[in-house]
């Protein structure tokens, strides 16, 4: 569910029309819904309610403050991967012991930085790595606790550029050699290890990979323990997909999700880490573009948009989908029409959708791209240098502009042209 509704013909944000903020600060643009936001994190914080438990968002997935401030406000902690997003969180008013720091290639600059300005723990991903930090933590006379992040080789079955939990994927040490890397950390000046982490994809639509996994992170705290290791806390990571088309199947939900980590790892006495970012964000945010054109091709009509792939990316990149509706509801048995969806910039790949039904739509109508909050904005560029489109967010009846339009001179004064040209 989420709270992008018609309300008589028109597509509302919570309580704004979309068309009002469309006047205001022109198209493209994102908006996010705080209800949504909110009601998605609840979800997942209900789902473990009676085990001691922290729902981290995975900031990856849409990072402007305000976003984070929402949720941060409500208890949720942060999974960062990058000192910018550390410096983010921290901005947003996160506290260091409610920030988790995950991926693959920390910096000694990443780790002094976290360490100096608190951290939850460090879900380490290979053994040199556990070298750095333990030099960095000892140098600063500090104690990093940690994680070792575990690849199950557990095939995900999602796309192959979001899979993570492969045994040919870059993330995490094999389960295998996992006794090794403990009893290693455990002789490290200035490590504490504090328990297992896992993350096996993004955009799961079933169980039942998750379960398997869980599964072996259960096998393995049993053996961990029983080699001396004070294993009190899982990271079980994120991935529970969202609908990216309005039709009847749906993804498990938050609550299914709950009952399995129970069944699967509930009767360790450990406290519970995940990680969601796609299903808390994703259908609480819409992009909003114009139609700029309508023309017939050869055999099909092309609707050109004033957004493009750099302000959304993920059909590009992944051939993902996303519904696209119009803000004006179109009436009862309206006409409709067959698309390829584009944008403006001088690629190809620069589609957003092949032959897609539509109600008819002409030069100057507005659309919005549904589930379209994560991995959207945090994921442009200014590719053609198009400027980065605004961020709003909306709260019952009001609505904030949270990143601005960049102009053409703020983008372009950013150059240094050397002396010698």
């Amino acid at each position: 569910m989420d709270h992008f509704l018609y309300r008589d013909g028109a597509l509302f944000a919570e309580d704004v029309p979309m068309s009002e903020i469309a006047a205001a600060v022109g198209t493209p643009f994102y908006v996010y819904s705080t209800a949504t936001l909110l009601r998605h994190y609840h979800l997942f914080d209900d789902a473990l309610s009676g085990m001691d438990h922290l729902v981290c968002y995975a900031m990856k997935a849409a990072s402007n403050q305000a976003i984070l401030r929402t949720l941060g406000d409500a208890g949720a902690g942060m999974d960062v991967v990058s000192a910018g997003e550390y410096l983010r969180a921290r901005a947003a008013g996160v506290p260091g012991e409610r920030i988790v720091f995950s991926g693959v290639g920390k910096t000694a600059a990443e780790i002094r930085l976290a360490l100096e300005g608190g951290i939850r723990q460090f879900n380490v991903e290979s053994e040199p790595e556990l070298e750095l930090l333990s030099a960095v933590a000892h140098s600063l006379g500090k104690t990093a606790p940690i994680t070792v992040r575990v690849n199950p080789d557990v095939d995900a079955k999602t796309h192959a550029k979001i899979a993570t939990g492969k045994s040919e994927n870059k993330f995490g040490i094999p389960i295998a050699r996992a006794r090794q890397v403990y009893a290693m950390a455990a002789r490290l000046p200035g490590i504490e290890v504090v328990g297992i982490d896992v993350h096996i994809g993004s955009q799961l639509t079933d169980l039942a990979p998750f379960e398997l996994a869980y599964t072996k992170v259960a096998d393995l705290t049993a053996i961990l323990r029983a080699d001396g290791h004070d294993i009190r806390r899982l990271d079980l990571g994120g991935g529970l997909g969202i609908p990216y088309v309005r039709d009847n199947s749906a993804p498990p939900l938050p609550s299914d999700y709950g009952a399995l980590i129970r069944r699967t790892v509930g009767h360790l006495g450990c406290e519970i880490e995940i990680e969601p970012g796609r299903l808390i964000a994703g259908n609480a945010g819409m992009m909003v573009s114009s139609v700029i054109y309508l023309k017939s091709g050869e055999g099909r009509d092309f609707l050109i948009l004033d957004a493009a792939m750099n302000d959304l990316i993920r059909p590009a990149m992944y051939d993902a989908h996303h519904d696209i509706v119009p803000l004006i509801e179109p009436p009862a048995g309206a006409v409709q029409a067959t698309y390829d969806i584009v944008g403006p910039v001088c690629e190809s790949g620069d589609t957003f959708a092949r032959q897609r039904p539509m109600p008819a739509l002409a030069a100057g109508d507005l659309v919005a791209f549904r589930s379209a909050g994560a991995y959207g904005a945090v994921m442009s560029s200014e590719y053609n240098t198009r400027p980065l489109i605004p961020e709003v967010l909306v709260k019952g009846d009001q609505f904030a502009v949270i990143r601005p339009r960049p102009t053409f001179d703020e983008m372009i004064n950013r150059d240094t042209i050397p002396e010698w040209l």
